[in-house]
């Protein structure tokens, strides 16, 4: 029987979000597998015990990302992480836009500007301004060019918190066509799903947005299927995958961009696509069998 930690995030004292997780669990006992959800930063788990342990939604992760990848290299020493924890590292940090576009890899073109650097022109259209590690759109405004004394304000305030910032010009594709999620389990498309613009003029950066909103089925075109295995294989040193959410936006020339490779925790929208449980948990279990032969 294989012991697996579902690992999450602690939610006290709200109730958690993630509607996934006791599906996931269940379904992984019935398959016969020891299956335990559990809080990341959690210091009583043995991580040892464990023949994998699968991030799934450390939702709080980006508020302690250093503590967060301390804590993946930590058990990756003692048992088999997924993603592994060199991944993770990488991924924590949304420089790596910059990386695939040198790669090649169709992305939204974005500019960062770390502490002590000066803001400069921001943007002569709509832009998007944002911090490195973030999720659930944290921290993210969408500015006019005449809200520039704004934006320094927001940057100010990340900058303050040691925070680096990305500034990309808005798509406007995403009022039309939204952003599609592409996901990947076990190194194949599992589904796919879209979701509606997340960020509304006027909505300032700290307040609270609705991460998906007008989320739906959706069946990727040949063009997102093929932007989204380039930015895969781009990932350094081709690494093995167990989950990978691509999101993509549609450039001004109508072609699909990356808009984010999420590697670390994406939310899966189970809820959304049932029919997927079976191979989730089979690639899960196949994971856990390769990392015990």
């Amino acid at each position: 029987m294989a012991r697996i930690a579902v690992v999450t995030y602690d939610p006290r004292p709200e109730p958690s979000k993630d509607a996934d997780l006791p599906v996931l669990l269940r379904a992984l006992r019935a398959a016969g597998a020891d299956a335990d959800g559990v809080f990341w930063d959690d210091t009583a788990v043995d991580w040892a015990a464990y023949d994998l342990v699968l991030i799934r939604s450390t939702w709080d992760y980006s508020w302690r990302a250093a503590e967060f990848t301390a804590w993946t290299q930590k058990v990756a020493a003692v048992t088999r992480l997924a993603n592994p924890a060199e991944v993770v590292r990488w991924n924590t940090d949304k420089r790596y836009l910059g990386e695939l576009a040198a790669a090649g890899v169709p992305t939204v073109p974005t500019r960062y500007i770390a502490p002590g650097e000066p803001a400069g022109s921001l943007g002569e259209a709509e832009y998007v301004v944002k911090p490195t590690s973030g999720a659930g759109a944290r921290y993210a405004a969408r500015y006019t060019p005449d809200q520039h004394d704004t934006a320094v304000r927001h940057l100010a305030r990340m900058h303050a918190e040691g925070l680096t910032a990305m500034v990309q010009p808005y798509v406007r594709g995403i009022d039309t066509g939204g952003e599609r999620a592409l996901q990947f389990f076990g190194g194949r498309l599992l589904h796919a799903s879209r979701k509606r613009a997340v960020l509304a003029r006027g909505t300032a950066f700290d307040a609270d947005k609705v991460a998906h909103p007008g989320l739906e089925p959706w069946t990727p075109t040949p063009a997102e299927l093929a932007v989204a295995e380039r930015a895969l294989a781009a990932v350094p040193d081709a690494p093995e995958l167990l989950y990978a959410r691509v999101d993509l936006v549609d450039g001004d020339d109508g072609q699909p961009r990356v808009m984010e490779l999420e590697l670390v925790e994406p939310n899966l929208f189970l809820f959304l696509h049932p029919d997927s449980v079976p191979a989730v948990v089979a690639a899960v279990l196949a994971a856990a069998a390769a990392a015990t032969a």
